[in-house]
């Protein structure tokens, strides 16, 4: 227990010194990592909270974790979407492929979002080179992303406490099912599908 403490007490030390280069260096780093999968979320999403609080450090980094979700999924809409159409075409499985990624259920998309170790630049990636509105793409990235920072906000600031107390486990479970369901009354509502 006494190395995890060294661990914090240094962290802090690293954020003192940058001042508030720190927080802004690592919102600009979540916008990277949802484009170039080379860093980790988690890490900086932990920065933030200890940062600026649980509150005010998940509003920074949904905020920018969606901004970065939203880039990467115009750059591969724009950029891409019609020469990888072009290419899928004439590779079936891959076409299949991408029909599966196209006809998501926004439910589906919420909860793929929604946890914690599913590869957010590969779903921005096929979303946006899918046939995916994005209203539904952004939708699903908006509530899923909630659970996702809220998951690794809490878990990296207290990951001995999680550890020792499930109640954190069971509180993200339970806000993934809430996401889950509010996906479903909001795709009836707006018909996203």
């Amino acid at each position: 227990m006494g190395i995890f403490s060294k661990i914090y007490e240094y962290i802090l030390e690293i954020i003192n010194l940058l001042g508030i280069l720190g927080p802004v260096f690592g919102c600009f780093l979540i916008v990277i990592e949802s484009i170039a999968p080379i860093l980790p979320l988690a890490v900086f999403i932990t920065l933030n909270f200890i940062t600026f609080g649980h509150f005010i450090g998940f509003i920074i980094s949904w905020i920018f974790t969606l901004l970065g979700c939203v880039m990467s999924f115009c750059l591969f809409r724009k950029g891409f979407y019609k020469r990888f159409n072009n290419f899928v075409n004439s590779r079936y499985k891959l076409k299949k492929f991408m029909k599966v990624v196209s006809s998501m259920t926004l439910s589906e998309l919420v909860v793929l979002t929604a946890i914690p170790f599913t590869p957010a630049f590969l779903v921005n990636i096929a979303a946006g080179l899918s046939d995916m509105s994005f209203k539904k793409y952004f939708a699903g990235i908006f509530l899923g992303k909630i659970s996702l920072v809220y998951f690794w906000g809490y878990i990296g600031t207290s990951l001995i406490e999680s550890l020792k107390n499930p109640i954190i486990l069971i509180r993200i479970f339970v806000l993934v099912m809430i996401m889950y369901i509010i996906s479903r009354f909001v795709n009836k509502k707006v018909n996203l599908e």
